[in-house]
């Protein structure tokens, strides 16, 4: 096992090249596991790649991520929140929520005696939380920034997450802090769904730390507590976000992502992306040249990938031509017709179809027939 561990760990280095790998957040596994049949996600992910930079020197930069404005607002925003003590959300949880909490004691690990190691950070919010579950009397009630790990891929990836998780009378809740607002009591969809898959992967984190620890999941709540401005103040509201949703989600596709090593297993040994920095940081190394070593790796692209992921518009470039651009309904539909064209000539009639292409020919005849006959009563 030791040696399988050290050999992926060796070709993932190899692959990511000799800078810092970047860690996964909660937003990150979200995202990943939006597609999890896509290789070259999973094993630029694995790796620690930096897939802005890569795109950025591939010629494709994606507008992706946060902004350092929506950055700056959330930090402000966070702060608000946990000043003194976390008095501000101690008086939501207590009015707006009624949960009966009298004493509080409130444990900070984003380090450990001045030491911010994640080895050291996991292991104390382990012990603080298992404690915490056991029920003694003296167990902690807020703890601020505790350091998650979860299996992604088969490899351990560290969570360091933007939440609070508190337990009150034997159950734990994730506390998720956002800066979008909340106005006469409705918020952005798209930014509420985003919210619910992030604090999902937290609750599954916790959750597996809770069986490891020998103790009942289920202690960790799916009701997830998102503290946000109301009417676009600084007051903060807190609402109660069901997750159970997102939970199915999330564990079945982590079940399904192909193990890290079998996918390396089909690359070239010398695989790499490496940028080759000079001393001043600039890449030296051709974009023609990382682009032929990035294509090595499969991808799986589908529009919704504009939404997740910072290598987008490489694959996009890419996936011109073939039916999974299109989506995944019509790739799903479309099973073994891999190209617009085949199934243009197969809707037209004017292609026979192969044996894995009979039922797809038959939906794409019948579309083609119910168009023809649309644009006549049109016309």
């Amino acid at each position: 096992m030791t040696s399988t561990v050290s050999t992926t760990e060796r070709r993932l280095d190899r692959i990511r090249g000799a800078v810092e790998a970047r860690a996964h957040n909660a937003r990150t596994i979200a995202a990943l596991t939006s597609n999890p049949g896509c290789a070259r996600r999973a094993v630029m992910d694995a790796a620690g790649v930096d897939k802005a930079r890569l795109a950025s020197h591939l010629g494709v930069p994606a507008p992706y991520g946060q902004s350092q404005f929506a950055i700056t607002r959330g930090n402000a925003f966070e702060a608000q929140v946990k000043a003194d003590g976390c008095a501000e959300l101690l008086r939501l949880l207590r009015e707006r929520l009624h949960l009966p909490i009298p004493e509080v004691a409130y444990d900070d690990l984003d380090e450990v005696g001045g030491n911010a190691s994640r080895e050291l950070r996991h292991a104390r919010s382990r012990a603080l939380l298992g404690r915490a579950a056991t029920g003694a009397e003296d167990a902690g009630t807020l703890f601020d920034h505790p350091l998650l790990r979860l299996a992604v891929g088969g490899r351990w990836v560290y969570l360091e997450p933007d939440l609070i998780a508190f337990q009150l009378a034997g159950t734990f809740r994730v506390v998720e802090i956002k800066s979008f607002a909340v106005v006469d009591g409705q918020a952005d969809g798209d930014s509420v769904a985003a919210a619910a898959v992030q604090s999902a992967v937290y609750v599954l984190a916790l959750r597996r730390l809770m069986r490891d620890l020998g103790h009942d999941p289920g202690v960790v709540s799916h009701d997830v507590v998102l503290v946000c401005p109301e009417n676009f103040a600084n007051r903060p509201v807190a609402v109660l976000l069901d997750v159970r949703k997102q939970l199915t989600v999330l564990e079945r596709q982590l079940s399904r992502l192909a193990r890290i090593d079998t996918i390396l297993d089909g690359l070239p040994a010398g695989l790499t992306v490496d940028l080759v920095a000079d001393e001043a940081g600039a890449p030296t190394r051709s974009a023609s040249e990382v682009a032929e070593a990035l294509r090595q790796v499969d991808a799986r692209y589908a529009p919704e990938c504009l939404a997740t992921c910072e290598l987008c518009y490489f694959c996009r470039d890419e996936a011109q031509g073939t039916t999974s651009a299109l989506g995944r309904t019509v790739r799903e539909e479309l099973g073994g017709v891999e190209l617009v064209d085949t199934a243009l000539g197969l809707a037209a009639g004017t292609l026979a179809p192969s044996d894995e292409q009979v039922e797809a020919a038959a939906v794409l005849r019948a579309a083609a027939r119910l168009r023809i006959e649309c644009l006549r009563g049109a016309a």
